[in-house]
């Protein structure tokens, strides 16, 4: 257990603490591509649905704003959002009550962004990813555009 211990502190003492850099909060206007991932369990198939969207995210009042193409795969929606880590929430105002607590919902054949989605933002490409259950998956791969 002793060499254990000291093989931790080790590794913890040579970390320095101007390694670690902070996350890089997404704001702005983005554009790119949203994935609608589903899997039909009865006949193990896979199946994608592919849509250009825009979305903007403005820090100051923590708002989002989903345009471009919503009339495939994906609905307009506004709404607010928050950060902690690497997960970002999203609550989409345009839900009605009984769905505003869904994460992922599809309602009529469009995803709406709501819920909690893991995401990777490197000052230039944000990609933000959910699954619901073990047959959805909602993927967005987007570019700041400014």
């Amino acid at each position: 257990m002793i060499p254990v211990l000291l093989c931790s502190a080790l590794v913890v003492g040579c970390l320095k603490s101007e390694d670690v850099r902070p996350a890089v909060v997404p704001v702005g206007n983005f554009s790119g591509q949203f994935r609608l991932i589903s899997g039909n369990t009865i006949k193990k198939t896979i199946d994608t649905i592919k849509t250009n969207i825009k979305i903007s995210l403005s820090q100051e009042d923590e708002s989002f704003t989903i345009t471009g193409d919503t009339s495939i795969a994906h609905a307009g929606s506004k709404g607010h959002y928050g950060i902690n880590g690497n997960i970002i929430g999203f609550i989409d105002n345009t839900l009605s009550v009984s769905n505003a607590g869904k994460s992922a919902p599809v309602i009529n054949g469009k995803a709406h962004l709501n819920g909690i989605y893991l995401y990777f933002y490197n000052g230039n490409v944000l990609q933000m990813r959910t699954v619901v259950g073990d047959t959805i998956a909602f993927e967005y791969e987007l570019k700041r555009v400014n």
